[in-house]
């Protein structure tokens, strides 16, 4: 399969149209046409639904376009590498997952020091930051611990934080300084999306995952579940530090107790072969948390 092909049929993914991403290309509509049939045909399935106004994926469309995304990401990002003056410091350094401010604080030391390196920050739940890891789009993912130490080399951050209800002001429960496990039976809540998560907080509930009320899910690094709140949806176990809640007139935070306190720690691929920028964004982050 050649890259030009993935190229191609990223383009009809994204403009939903053969004319359209023909015209993006540069080439005619028929050559395109062409060639996607060629490449359905080379894989075997129909990766197109060509309805009369726009195209849209199947189900194998849809899988071959997350995978061509990473193909390409994975070839540009090895091509600035192999291109990079060996003398310089300088590349790209992909980071994915949560804000820490000791990570903030090292992007910004090597990015004074260094002036060809370059940062790019990646927003995703940890299955897909996990997933860009193996994959090696992304160089390093910032993660709630524990981390697979089987897969990943980790490094704690010695950043903490803690488990606690979002709700609105005005309900029942925001007139409590913590919340115990009998407060929230029978109450709607909205958990992490994370499985591991969810049983940590049914084990402090002292119930199954079953047995809460569950109404919705979120990944707690990726979505504020502020909006859903604020609408009347129902509670949220959330984390302190990535709900703020001091300029809200509607919102409240209460800590849990028994306290739930969880630490960040940047993972990175088990035998990695890191630019020079990225062995230095590890050394400068080690002096910082060590």
């Amino acid at each position: 399969m050649e890259l030009r092909l993935l190229r191609y049929f990223l383009a009809v993914a994204r403009e939903e149209n053969i004319t359209r991403a023909a015209e993006s290309l540069h080439i005619t509509q028929p050559s395109l046409s062409k060639q996607l049939m060629e490449l359905e045909q080379e894989l075997g399935k129909q990766l197109f639904i060509r309805g009369k106004r726009k195209i849209t994926l199947t189900e194998e469309g849809v899988l071959l376009r997350k995978r061509a995304d990473e193909i390409l990401m994975l070839c540009e990002k090895t091509q600035r590498e192999i291109a990079q003056d060996s003398d310089l410091i300088g590349g790209v350094i992909s980071i994915g997952g949560a804000q820490s401010p000791v990570v903030a604080q090292a992007t910004s030391l090597i990015a004074d020091r260094y002036l060809g390196v370059k940062f790019q920050f990646f927003n995703g739940d940890a299955e897909t930051l996990m997933e860009r890891l193996d994959h090696g789009t992304l160089d390093f993912g910032i993660l709630i611990e524990p981390v697979d130490l089987v897969k990943y080399e980790h490094l704690p951050l010695n950043e903490t934080d803690e488990w606690g209800l979002l709700m609105q002001k005005d309900c029942s429960l925001a007139s409590k300084k913590v919340i115990r496990p009998e407060d929230i039976q029978g109450v709607p809540l909205i958990l992490p999306q994370r499985i591991g998560l969810q049983r940590e907080l049914s084990t402090w509930a002292g119930i199954s995952t079953e047995q809460l009320n569950t109404i919705a899910t979120f990944d707690i690094l990726f979505n504020n579940p502020s909006l859903l709140i604020k609408n009347g949806l129902g509670y949220a176990f959330a984390l302190r530090t990535l709900v703020d809640t001091s300029e809200s007139p509607t919102l409240c935070f209460r800590p849990l107790e028994p306290a739930i306190k969880i630490q960040y720690g940047l993972a990175w691929k088990r035998y990695p072969i890191f630019s020079k920028a990225a062995e230095k964004f590890i050394e400068q982050l080690r002096e910082l948390v060590e």
